[in-house]
């Protein structure tokens, strides 16, 4: 099958006229034209130029094959000049999947500067706890929360969520003071189950590490129930300062174990492949400064 090249090539030479004229204007030395359209009415099985010392005269199969190549070409410089517009503006529509609490925690106060910043784009979120395919959904990018499963998505990490265990007043003051993270294995402790370990708890402090088996009669794939649940001091939960500000202020949670925390969740960007249109590109690189820079506030 004749290369895209060498049918622009083909319509290049008809243009000028001449061998000599398409070299002037490609750049291409003459004898190179000259073979690569012979190349390419051996391709055919047609001969599509009369050739004579200064000009060319197309033959009946050259005129055909003139216009269809002008068509072609003149279609594929149409494409290639959109792609091309693609990753320099963004534009069209932005189709993301991410976490129902992810979103409304986090992406919601930020989604308005970054559409005021590119006016071009409309937008589609899924909020949704599944995990999107990316090859059979019309999706250009998820975000994930926690460590990913093997896969052959292209991810790239653009934040990290730090975490701290907290508790209702009236939880608290039901139970003994908790002054060991291994004490965590006798209260009742709402856990995240889409988490790779939901039963079990890896807490840091300034020393070390310690991982403690944990239980209790709640355990969820969404966190916003379980902060709720939190609230009504159902147990002991793993949660983001984001999340519980405004408890902390209003006094409805206080943090436990002040000294420890469970390692920050990391957050990741998830694409089909690395080859990304503009607005896909600058979704990432602004979710990933506007997190990074996020103050922490225990």
């Amino acid at each position: 099958m004749p290369r895209l090249d060498d049918m622009a090539l083909f319509v290049e030479v008809v243009n000028a006229g001449s061998f000599r004229g398409a070299a002037q204007t490609t750049g291409i030395p003459n004898s190179t034209i000259s073979r690569r359209i012979a190349l390419l009415e051996k391709d055919i099985g047609l001969r599509l130029l009369h050739r004579t010392t200064r000009k060319i005269a197309l033959t009946e199969a050259g005129q055909v094959y003139s216009e269809r190549c002008k068509h072609i070409v003149a279609e594929a410089s149409l494409a290639h000049q959109q792609l091309t517009r693609m990753t320099a503006q963004p534009h069209g529509v932005l189709r993301v999947s991410l976490p129902v609490d992810f979103g409304a925690t986090y992406l919601a106060p930020l989604i308005g500067q970054f559409a005021e910043r590119y006016p071009d784009l409309s937008f589609e979120f899924d909020l949704t706890p599944r995990r999107s395919d990316l090859v059979s959904e019309p999706l250009d990018v998820a975000i994930r929360i926690g460590e990913l499963p093997d896969s052959s998505m292209i991810a790239r990490q653009i934040a990290q969520l730090p975490g701290f265990l907290y508790a209702a007043p009236a939880y608290i003051d039901r139970h003994p003071p908790l002054e060991h993270p291994l004490a965590l294995s006798a209260h009742e402790c709402i856990r995240l189950s889409a988490s790779a370990t939901p039963n079990i708890w890896k807490l840091y402090n300034a020393s070390g590490r310690v991982e403690v088996p944990v239980s209790g009669r709640f355990s969820i794939n969404n966190m916003g129930m379980i902060h709720r649940l939190a609230i009504q001091g159902l147990g002991i939960a793993a949660l983001t300062p984001e999340i519980v500000g405004d408890d902390l202020q209003a006094g409805r949670l206080r943090r436990v174990l002040p000294e420890w925390a469970p390692a920050p969740v990391p957050i990741h960007a998830v694409t089909e492949t690395r080859l990304l249109p503009a607005k896909t590109q600058r979704f990432i690189e602004f979710m990933s400064e506007q997190l990074q820079s996020r103050p922490v506030v225990a």
